[in-house]
């Protein structure tokens, strides 16, 4: 039984090389996912991850309990960081408490993580107008010249995700609202706690099944 799935598996990974693979893959998880789990998990999605030449993961935690948000994501980020700088360097952590801005997603060289720790879409975009209000005040852009792109430059997390997996969920939050307007997602039943490869590769395959539509 174990070698027929390994050898499903090699199949399955075979057909998966051959086919459009995303650029960068988004995954959400809740902040009890990691803390009943731990990092492996999520060391071993981000090996997945490299192996099959995706240059952008970006990992989204949810934070429920806003009470203790601050202590519990900053306990994540350092361990989240410390277990993934195995497998790179590039390593970019946000949150309502520490927020980056370092220039987009084309800064770097080598696979890309964004650890996004209860960082949500309508905290950043409210960041974002902010900082453009704040223009119109200096006078250095006026009203009229207020447009997507210009919005789009004041976001954190500037690159647009191909791909969103949701395990053990049916539920999204307002990660990246803004960026994930014509991203393909995925959900899958399967728990974080039981995620396997095998259920990573067949959520690349359903990617690789879709016809993109941007909206259209």
């Amino acid at each position: 039984m174990v070698f027929l799935q390994r050898l499903y598996e090699r199949r399955l990974l075979r057909t998966i090389r051959e086919g459009t693979m995303p650029e960068h893959v988004v995954l959400v998880l809740n902040e009890s996912d990691v803390l009943s789990d731990g990092t492996d998990r999520l060391k071993s999605f981000a090996r997945w991850c490299r192996e099959l030449d995706i240059g952008i993961l970006t990992i989204f935690i949810s934070i429920i309990d806003e009470s203790a948000g601050m202590q519990i994501g900053e306990r994540l980020a350092e361990e989240m960081k410390e277990a993934l700088s195995h497998i790179t360097d590039n390593i970019y952590i946000y949150s309502k408490e520490k927020v980056l801005d370092d220039g987009g997603c084309e800064s770097c060289s080598g696979m890309r993580i964004n650890l996004a720790i209860g960082y949500g879409g309508r905290f950043e975009i409210m960041n974002a107008i902010k900082r453009i209000l704040e223009m119109v005040k200096e006078g250095k852009v006026a009203p009229e010249e207020i447009s997507e792109e210009l919005i789009e430059e004041h976001l954190c997390i500037r690159c647009e995700p191909d791909f969103v997996i949701r395990s053990g969920g049916k539920r999204l939050t307002d990660f990246l609202i803004w960026q994930t307007a014509y991203s393909e997602f995925y959900f899958t039943d399967v728990n974080w706690e039981n995620y396997r490869e095998i259920d990573f590769l067949r959520a690349i395959r359903d990617y690789q099944k879709r016809q993109r539509r941007y909206g259209e």
